[in-house]
């Protein structure tokens, strides 16, 4: 199954006029798997109807203590991020190939004009990427929002620039999986009220169920949480994707 098939359109309730709106969409990530845990649903959705979608992944998730380790557990990750892709119905993607765990080492100017280049090329209406806080705190993801914020500044500035976000009843519901598993640093995740929010989106049906599916694809990073906290949960845990604006941040 993949976002190409045709779903019955009361399947995809609100969330097909809010994704309709955002055009040709551009989305920059640090590492495969960030994708789909924050967009997975909108970009299935904006796909399955005829949108432009571009998924930008900065590294190959390839960290590790040696030079050997590292390629080979960039190819496993690159083979889930095209697996995944292909889920959602994404056959525009670009891959930086920069180290995991070192864009923040890498010169802003650098970082810039390579998101540039892609924005250049497809002129997009609306890019997604993670907020100022890089929505974990994981130093990749901030560099990526900083190279990505000044990029559509210079590109294509009357684009639309929106960031995954949290809000204060997600944060409350899942702080067992959050504390337990440290998924965010100490004092993130930002969270937004509805209010603040630029976009809104809850699915489920077979759009989240192909959501699921393109995370177990990703099985190097996901199963092991899966196992932990049982599927149902899992679901119940992804199945929000609340952007903000990125001047919210």
């Amino acid at each position: 199954m993949n976002a190409s098939l045709l779903f019955p359109n009361h399947l995809l309730a609100g969330n097909a006029g809010q994704i309709a709106e955002l055009g040709t969409i551009v989305t920059v990530w640090a590492h495969p798997d960030d994708e789909t845990y924050v967009a997975g649903g909108l970009m299935a959705v904006a796909s399955h109807l005829g949108q432009s979608v571009t998924c930008v992944t900065a590294t190959d998730g390839d960290f590790a203590a040696t030079e050997a380790e590292r390629r080979r557990v960039a190819g496993v990750r690159r083979s889930e991020l095209n697996i995944a892709l292909h889920l959602l119905g994404v056959t525009d993607s670009v891959p930086f190939g920069l180290p995991d765990g070192g864009c923040h080492e890498i010169s802003d100017d650098v970082g810039v004009a390579l998101v540039a280049d892609v924005l250049d090329s497809r002129h997009p209406d609306t890019v997604v990427t993670f907020g100022r806080d890089g929505l974990t705190g994981h130093l990749d993801h901030r560099a990526v929002s900083r190279w990505t914020a000044e990029a559509v500044r210079l590109a294509c500035p009357s684009a639309r620039l929106l960031c995954p976000s949290m809000t204060p009843e997600m944060v409350t519901a899942d702080r067992d999986i959050n504390d337990r598993f440290d998924v965010y640093a100490a004092g993130l995740p930002t969270a937004h009220t509805d209010e603040e929010l630029a976009l809104d989106l809850t699915f489920g049906g077979p759009w989240l169920d192909l959501k699921l599916a393109a995370l177990q694809a990703h099985s190097s990073q996901t199963a092991g949480l899966i196992d932990a906290i049982g599927l149902d949960r899992y679901r119940r845990w992804v199945a929000r994707e609340p952007m903000v604006a990125f001047d919210r941040y």
